[in-house]
């Protein structure tokens, strides 16, 4: 057990803005934020002014990249992030102004304005490219934004995920995002039994990245309390992958199912919102709460067109949203161990990592 049923208190439902349902964020305009004229201007003459400085998005810092025309802004998608809804949508960032190198410099000097950029893979990069660099994922060291195929619901590591639109693609590619609190609370209601199970362990694939000598699984539960709020953690393709391990234990039927009732619910229009994004668009979201997917997609070979996001990983600045060991991303050049911990004298299930490295 892991939380107040292994005190003998029983689960609450959670009563937040952040378990919400489609239908409470049905209108777009409370999450939709349209740069002005102004603050594309300033964002503009912020990036120019780091790339003639020589700076690149590894040294550029929030205090050489002053935005005065957003500072009030900014506070607000904080706000929404870390205690609201949990997710923003912004319009016009000013990529039409702006060379590829500006615009990546200017997209993690926008970061920089709620929190620290984290790695994101091995090698630690701090910008992510999503597109699809004709990969099919035919094992599970193929990562599956580098390919055109859906992703279903999950999270990724770090407080807040950011994705900027550079190009979109012919078909497909929309974005649908969920609240896991409210995943959460329905399962509280319909299937408990469920949701206890995704509070125990579960065993997790390292997709080729584990350190010589290391497992290449880990064990994590989907689910743990955080200062008495669940905080889901998922991925299910890194769960199912680590069935290919002999030693790792089988999923149960009662694992298999509780999954499926993640994605189940999550893909049920009731409790989701989509967006489809166009160049110049940032979707920022909050992992400890929001779970996203992606719809499979084809680009456009006869312009020549190919969809190509921007990923920042953040390490917010005024919140934690995600457990501690998440929050810093993935180190550059080692590699962690992660895993669960026996249950303490208050019964509750903790999670360490102990760095490895170099590799």
């Amino acid at each position: 057990m892991t939380s107040s049923e292994a005190l003998g208190a029983p689960r609450l439902a959670v009563q937040s803005v952040k378990a919400w349902r489609a239908a409470d964020v049905s209108d777009p305009r409370p999450w939709t934020f349209h740069l002005t004229a102004n603050q594309r201007n300033d964002i503009v003459t912020a990036a120019a002014r780091a790339f003639d400085g020589g700076m690149t998005v590894a040294t550029v810092q929030r205090g050489n990249f002053d935005l005065p025309t957003l500072r009030s802004v900014v506070e607000s998608w904080i706000e929404a992030l870390g205690h609201g809804r949990g997710f923003v949508l912004i319009k016009g960032f000013p990529i039409d102004l702006l060379t590829p190198e500006q615009t990546e410099l200017a997209y993690v000097g926008l970061g920089l304005q709620l929190g620290e950029p984290v790695g994101q893979d091995a090698d630690g990069s701090l910008l992510g490219h999503v597109r699809d660099e004709g990969v099919t994922r035919s094992d599970p060291t193929v990562r599956l934004y580098k390919t055109n195929a859906r992703q279903d619901f999950h999270t990724d590591g770090s407080d807040i995920v950011g994705l900027l639109c550079l190009e979109q693609s012919r078909i497909g590619g929309e974005s649908r995002i969920a609240s896991s609190l409210a995943v959460y609370n329905e399962l509280l209601a319909t299937r408990p039994e469920l949701l206890e199970a995704l509070y125990e362990p579960m065993y997790w694939d390292r997709n080729g990245e584990e350190s010589p000598g290391e497992d290449p699984y880990f064990a994590l539960p989907v689910i743990h309390d955080a200062n008495g709020i669940p905080r889901m953690f998922y991925i299910g393709w890194y769960i199912h992958d680590a069935q290919r391990h002999a030693e790792v234990p089988r999923l149960t039927a009662q694992q298999l199912e509780a999954l499926d009732a993640i994605e189940s619910l999550a893909n049920d229009p009731g409790f989701h919102v989509e967006m489809a994004f166009e160049p110049g668009d940032i979707q920022l979201l909050s992992n400890a709460w929001i779970l996203h997917a992606r719809e499979a997609y084809e680009d456009d070979a006869q312009f020549d067109r190919t969809r190509h996001l921007l990923r920042l990983w953040l390490m917010a600045r005024d919140f934690a949203g995600v457990d501690d060991l998440l929050r810093g991303g993935i180190p550059g050049n080692r590699t962690s161990r992660l895993a669960a911990v026996a249950p303490g004298p208050d019964g509750l299930i903790r999670m360490e990592t102990v760095w490895v490295g170099p590799r």
